[in-house]
């Protein structure tokens, strides 16, 4: 059953993680039927896959709603911000009938490149920051709506310390990409949260994927544990980082399920193909029932779950509470 997925507020900058070494995504894409009812264009920002999933939602919501009435063009940005604004105002001189930002870096580009074409984001995980809104009540007063993939950073903290009291885990490193102003609003929530549990809680910031590989063994110098939030560098370069901190033995608790697959012990996650199908449907709204996103309302997910990498947790010996799920990694 498709979760809906309103959601909260925007990221900011990307990194040029995909440009450095630590994965890329060519641009792509799905031509199709060009004589369409609908054009949409899709801005994804980089490939990986918590983005390709969403994609893969919102492609499918729409095609389950629309079928051959639309066309939908897959644009990857290769991380890259200057192509992000190349695909989207070329979306712009092509008249689109809507945008599908796919990321902070993408709803950025294309929320610059036009005022009256609809946008609708995911993978985002603050609105407000990203679009520089004050005074956030929900909506964007702007042409732009969709879904937030952040999942409650106060349960995340919750989790930390049910795997991880601090007792024996004193120190807790947050390891993120300074270009990213989604990933320091999450690190800043959930120092508040660690601190009022009493942990040591110190921020190591990279600023792209060349220094990911220093600054995650800075941390794991330093700390007992780490959280990584949402980052889209982060998740580009989940292998990079768990080559550090897997034989420092330093546990990772991960924002969501892409980046725990790849280097983090457990996760609260959400299910970024639902975060997309959500998206979609309230695209189709915007096209069919002529929805205005100024209005809509951005949320959370309403449901998380607890999710753990079951060969990590082994390597480092991390018993896991009954009530985890195991990732699959070949989801």
């Amino acid at each position: 059953m498709k979760k809906r997925v309103l959601a909260g507020l925007l990221t900011a900058a990307i990194a040029a993680s995909a440009l450095t070494g630590c994965g890329s995504g060519d641009s792509a894409s799905n031509g199709g039927n060009k004589n369409a009812k609908y054009q949409v264009g899709v801005l994804q920002l980089v490939q990986h896959p918590a983005l390709d999933r969403a994609t893969e939602g919102f492609k499918a919501a729409l095609h389950d709603k629309l079928g051959a009435e639309v066309n939908i063009d897959v644009q990857n940005a290769a991380g890259d911000t200057a192509q992000c604004s190349t695909i989207a105002n070329s979306f712009v001189s092509a008249g689109d009938d809507l945008i599908f930002a796919n990321a902070t870096g993408a709803l950025q580009a294309a929320a610059a490149a036009t005022a009256d074409i609809p946008i609708v984001g995911t993978s985002v995980t603050d609105y407000a920051t990203a679009l520089s809104i004050d005074n956030w009540s929900g909506t964007t007063g702007k042409n732009i709506t969709g879904t937030s993939d952040l999942a409650p950073l106060d349960q995340q903290a919750d989790m930390l310390e049910e795997l991880f009291p601090v007792a024996d885990y004193s120190k807790v490193g947050i390891i993120y990409c300074s270009a990213e102003a989604n990933s320091k609003y999450q690190a800043d929530e959930i120092t508040k949260a660690l601190t009022a549990k009493g942990y040591t809680v110190e921020a190591f910031q990279f600023s792209d994927s060349n220094d990911v590989a220093s600054v995650t063994q800075s941390a794991c110098d330093a700390s007992d544990v780490l959280y990584v939030p949402t980052d889209n560098t982060a998740a580009n370069c989940a292998e990079n980082i768990n080559n550090v901190a897997l034989p420092a033995k330093t546990p990772i608790i991960a924002g969501e399920e892409g980046i725990c697959a790849g280097c983090g012990v457990a996760t609260l996650s959400i299910d970024y193909y639902d975060l997309g199908y959500a998206a979609g449907e309230m695209a189709y709204d915007i096209l069919v029932n002529g929805a205005d996103p100024a209005t809509m309302q951005i949320g959370y997910a309403p449901e998380v779950t607890k999710e753990y990498n079951a060969d990590i947790c082994e390597k480092l010996g991390v018993e896991i509470p009954a009530d985890y799920t195991a990732i699959k990694k070949d989801k």
